[in-house]
């Protein structure tokens, strides 16, 4: 947050009328105190409380005088930042506090670890049950963190520049701190406090009895008076505060305008984050993340609960409650390329030793199915209690509601099987549905179309061409005598209509298929077979008279015209000779009545790309990096073992099937090989094309996204990868692997395909080698 240099007044404090107020939910901004904080200014970082159960801290962020780089207790990078265990943390500018975990007494410090000293001697051994950090000042309650008492009196201490400094270049390096005398007053330190929250120039308390003390410089600014509504909770940014309702679960605002308008009506939260000209809140229904003030709408993370989050001046990161993997976002732009939130799991909440009570639940560190972990506190006796969820994102519906150990269960809206989750899915799909009618509609009119095209076609050919079809069947059968499996059926199909006799499929050797056998095993080529479309024609799952499914790609009318009968024997022979376990291979073909079908195995899991990007079962890491070495294999047998080689010519995720066993299948390559001229360039495109989809394998992001800056993958993936922030690009809507070795050497192998020139790309020979050897080191998680 950009900050304006606050003018020093004199001690003065506003005793405001009091309103009761509890804060049961989580908040962050300035003052706030949560498992995730932030700290404001040029010199803003963000730290969290880590999942392993001893409550060890996690430092990352951006400053403008060092570099950035994760900060833990164990950093080789920084080896002078030493924080210890915390119990919560709260975030000022340029600095953050806590409150230790195993003494409940104050710690503070700067990105750098340079200042140590910022809490005063009088408090540094002084017990504190809650701690809020403002712009410039701390305040803390008094009393033992994990005391049943959660009432005491309020401390507060300045942070200020040291006095032999004055250039704001070295505030880095030259923090301290001093006991206040604007945030002191004999009314407010007679009062005990249950918790306290700072802001720029105030801080407010929750008295003991009942009500909202506030006192500081900026207090009256805020213009709070007469407010009779409890509040779960509170953040505050510059010169404003909101908090969430406790009656109506909505957000009230006060002070400075401009970054809290226009406020959400009729939405409940469950937890707050102040940013410089914004605030974020968790939705009480699904957990998702709604902001407001100045923002970019489409830099929110979609699809993704979250049980807590923090912001500093323009960056939000939050904990999301899929897996408790770090999420951060760019409020009005892109994440930028040095700014690498760390692959650890944190802590979704804080340890208290508090009873959950209705409407939350306790969280449970079985499910993250590490060895000995029984829980995420120091201390056996403590819980985690989190708010309860009541619905799902988009395309998913609660399959389970929230019990007292853990929250509603999500399920993608293609595994719905009874009539409740039906109503749920439709609700959101209605609009979809009625697309989904207009392009059958119009699917339809094109059928007619090129059905009326196709019969006119065959009358021509029939009335006009008998003997130029009989020369070519004669040709055919001599042609493919060493891919044919039935010399005489091509004859036979046109004369005799008797019903055919199953015939065997078999590998390597392509069978001709009677248009009569194809169309009783696409049910006349309907609608409901269809499996997908492209320039060459329609392709439709197939159910042969023997059982067998396949998929069977017709050619439509342009494609007809387009290549004389010639051009069709030749990529014939041609795939009659391709036969490999990651390629989909042809099983044969029909060449009757001016129809060009191919028929060829069946891929029963659909396209790599349905899986990313489409909304089928999301794939683990130890899949994806098989489909990734299996899909560069088909590609190199086509490149280096095909005779004449083959260039595939659009290598894409969606050209990438997968077969029963969730094998890697290259599809739709092309069938006429290139010039020799052009054969080395040609490959050279395959492997950055390639390079393309191992990008998405490893992001999960499309390879262009309209809702995305920048839209192409490739423009937004580089500059991370040469940068050394490859990490930044795991996908982390898969739970994350406890080894990313491998994953950082997939994006090193994404990074040299992708290399502009191309003679600096690697072979898919190379390509392969390297991504079996990530695979035979053990490394597949």
């Amino acid at each position: 947050m950009t900050q304006k240099s606050h003018t020093t007044h004199h001690g003065f404090f506003s005793l405001l009328p009091f309103f009761l107020l509890n804060f049961a939910g989580s908040a962050s901004g300035f003052g706030s105190m949560g498992s995730i904080a932030a700290a404001f200014g040029d010199s803003g970082f963000f730290c969290a409380i880590d999942a392993s159960g001893k409550q060890a801290v996690i430092c990352w962020g951006q400053n403008t005088t060092t570099a950035s780089s994760p900060s833990t207790p164990s950093s080789s990078q920084n080896p002078s930042l030493q924080i210890p265990p915390m119990a919560a943390l709260a975030g000022g500018d340029g600095f953050l506090c806590g409150i230790l975990s195993n003494n409940s007494q104050p710690y503070c410090w700067n990105s750098n670890g340079s200042s140590t000293d910022l809490v005063p001697p009088p408090f540094v051994t002084t017990a504190y049950s809650h701690i809020a950090a403002g712009k410039n000042h701390v305040c803390a309650v008094r009393g033992s963190y994990y005391s049943a008492s959660n009432s005491g009196t309020v401390d507060c201490w300045d942070i200020v520049l040291k006095s032999d400094d004055s250039s704001k270049q070295s505030i880095l390096f030259s923090l301290t701190s001093k006991q206040s005398t604007l945030f002191y007053n004999p009314n407010v330190s007679t009062l005990a406090f249950t918790n306290v929250v700072s802001g720029d120039g105030f801080s407010c308390g929750g008295a003991s009895q009942g009500g909202l003390v506030c006192w500081g410089p900026n207090s009256t600014a805020l213009g709070i008076s007469s407010v009779s509504d409890n509040f779960v909770a509170l953040a505050s940014g510059l010169g404003s505060v909101c908090g969430i309702s406790q009656v109506s679960r909505q957000v009230k605002c006060w002070g400075n305008s401009s970054s809290f308008l226009p406020i959400p009506v009729g939405t409940r939260f469950v937890s707050l984050a102040a940013g410089a000209k914004h605030y974020c809140g968790i939705r009480e229904d699904d957990h998702g993340v709604e902001c407001w003030g100045s923002f970019d709408p489409s830099s929110i993370p979609k699809g993704s609960g979250f049980f807590t989050i923090a912001s500093s001046r323009f960056v939000t990161c939050g904990i999301r409650e899929v897996d408790l993997v770090l999420d951060c976002w760019f409020t009005n732009a892109s994440l930028p390329h040095d700014y690498d939130p760390p692959l650890e799991l944190c802590s979704p909440g804080l340890c208290t030793p508090r009873t959950c009570v209705i409407g939350e639940f306790t969280f449970n560190a079985s499910i993250l199915n590490e060895p000995d972990l029984e829980t995420l506190c120091v201390r056996r006796e403590l819980n985690i209690c989190l708010p309860c969820a009541l619905n799902c994102s988009e395309g998913q519906f609660p399959s389970s509601s929230c019990t007292a150990n853990a929250d509603r269960v999500c399920t993608a809206c293609s595994l719905c099987q009874n009539s409740s989750c039906l109503d749920v899915c439709k609700l959101q799909s209605s609009a979809e549905m009625e697309q989904k009618h207009d392009r059958q509609l119009q699917r339809l009119v094109l059928i007619l179309v090129s059905s009326v095209l196709g019969i006119t076609l065959i009358v021509i050919a029939c009335c006009l061409l008998p003997d130029i079809i009989s020369r070519k069947n004669a040709e055919g059968k001599k042609q493919f005598a060493s891919c044919i499996g039935k010399d005489d059926l091509q004859k036979d199909a046109i004369t005799d209509s008797s019903p055919p006799v199953p015939s065997t499929l078999s590998l390597g050797i392509a069978q001709v298929f009677r248009l009569s056998e194809l169309k009783d095993a696409t049910n006349g080529f309907k609608e409901f077979n269809e499996l997908g479309r492209g320039s060459y024609g329609f392709v439709y799952k197939a159910i042969l008279a023997d059982g067998r499914q396949v998929a069977v790609k017709r050619a439509n009318a342009a494609t007809i015209i387009r290549t004389n009968n010639r051009d069709f024997e030749i990529e014939l022979e041609i795939l009659c000779n391709v036969r490999h376990s990651h390629i989909v291979n042809l099983l044969g073909y029909c060449a009757e009545m001016g129809e060009r079908l191919l028929v060829y195995e069946f891929m029963p899991h659909g396209t790599l790309h349905d899986h990313l990007h489409g909304g089928l079962s999301p794939l683990n890491w130890s899949l994806r990096l098989k489909i990734a070495m299996q899909a560069a294999k088909g590609l190199q047998y086509l490149h280096g073992e095909v005779v004449p080689p083959i260039v595939h010519r659009d290598v894409k995720c969606s050209n990438i099937l997968l077969d029963g066993e969730l094998g890697a299948r290259i599809a739709d390559f092309g069938l006429l090989t290139p010039n020799d001229r052009d054969i080395n360039g040609a490959m050279k495109e395959d492997v950055y094309n390639f390079g393309i989809v191992l990008l998405e394998i490893l992001s999960g992001r499309k390879t262009y996204d309209r809702d995305s800056t920048p839209q192409s993958i490739v423009d937004w993936a580089l500059p991370f990868m040469k940068n050394c922030k490859a990490a930044a690009l795991i996908d982390r809507y898969v739970a994350l692997p406890r080894n990313v070795e491998p994953l950082l050497r997939l994006a090193e192998i994404a990074e040299l395909a992708l290399r502009e020139n191309p003679s600096e790309r690697p072979t898919m020979s190379d390509v392969a080698g390297s991504l079996e050897q990530i695979v035979k080191d053990g490394l597949v998680l």
